[in-house]
């Protein structure tokens, strides 16, 4: 420990500029500040006002609703019960006898399946040398609630019998053929003596708007465009067809028949698409 002799009086050290001070000196003045520190540029443009303010914010309006609506599904038109069966469907195909194969071309016009019914025009090419095409309005029963399996109309000249050997000659009747058979044994149960009724008579199908398969007859009326030719020499379209459509697919197979005229001659039909190329035939 130094003795106070020995202290030394040590020189006073200069006095520091205050931290204001030095704050301010390491700024540069007010006039170079206002040289050099950045300026904010800024363009301000108007807002839209009046009628093309309010046109595009309608529109806008409107985009932003239609994103946000979900897309319909498509629906099928009243009385149908197949997006294939339906007025304006149109099918192509063959009606094929032992000895020839012409070509056939079919228009729904009309279709209502709460009466079980339905229209259109069916054209058949080469059928004789007069008339290279002929062109017929047909009308249709569906097999249901309001039409029988079995033919009841005496002017086409069918039977039982001859029903149940044409709807036996489908495939989709084969899975029918035992509910037939009973509907045709309770019927003879129930049947009297007296009762000219057939057996199985009565036998129809439910729910049959829901199956796979429509059951139909195709009966034709006349000639278009002159429904007053009732006969044609070689050409015969007094009988009616047998008809099983498949709802799925849109094929049509059809057994015509006529007392007169060549056995099970087949009609084999497929739907076509929009894009088909199609003759259509109308009224006027």
């Amino acid at each position: 420990m130094p003795t106070p002799s020995e202290v030394t009086t040590l020189p006073s050290p200069p006095a520091e500029a205050s931290s204001s001070r030095a704050s301010f000196t390491s700024c540069p003045p007010e006039e170079e500040r206002d040289q050099h520190a950045p300026r904010e540029s800024r363009i301000d443009s108007p807002l839209p006002t009046g009628p093309e303010a309010e046109e595009e914010a309608t529109e806008s309006e409107h985009t932003s609703m239609q994103q946000q609506q979900p897309t319909p599904e498509p629906e099928l038109p009243p009385h149908s019960t197949s997006s294939f069966l339906q007025p304006g469907s149109k099918f192509r195909g063959t009606q094929q006898s032992d000895r020839q194969i012409y070509d056939v071309q079919v228009e729904i016009k009309d279709i209502n399946m709460p009466a079980s019914s339905l229209s259109g025009y069916l054209r058949i090419q080469g059928l004789t040398d007069d008339h290279p095409t002929l062109t017929t309005f047909f009308e249709g029963e569906i097999i249901g609630p309001k039409h029988l399996f079995k033919t009841t109309h005496a002017s086409w000249g069918s039977s039982e019998k001859v029903d149940l050997q044409h709807w036996a000659r489908f495939p989709a009747w084969r899975p029918l053929a035992k509910s037939a058979a009973a509907a045709a044994a309770a019927a003879n149960k129930t049947q009297t003596p007296s009762s000219n009724s057939s057996s199985s008579s009565n036998f129809t199908l439910k729910n049959y708007q829901q199956r796979e398969h429509l059951f139909m007859r195709w009966k034709e009326y006349f000639l278009v465009p002159d429904h007053r030719v009732k006969t044609i020499t070689g050409a015969s379209f007094e009988g009616f067809y047998y008809i099983c459509f498949n709802q799925c697919s849109g094929l049509v197979s059809g057994i015509y028949y006529h007392a007169k005229s060549e056995k099970y001659q087949q009609l084999e039909l497929e739907h076509v698409g929009d894009g088909g190329c199609v003759g259509a035939v109308e009224f006027r």
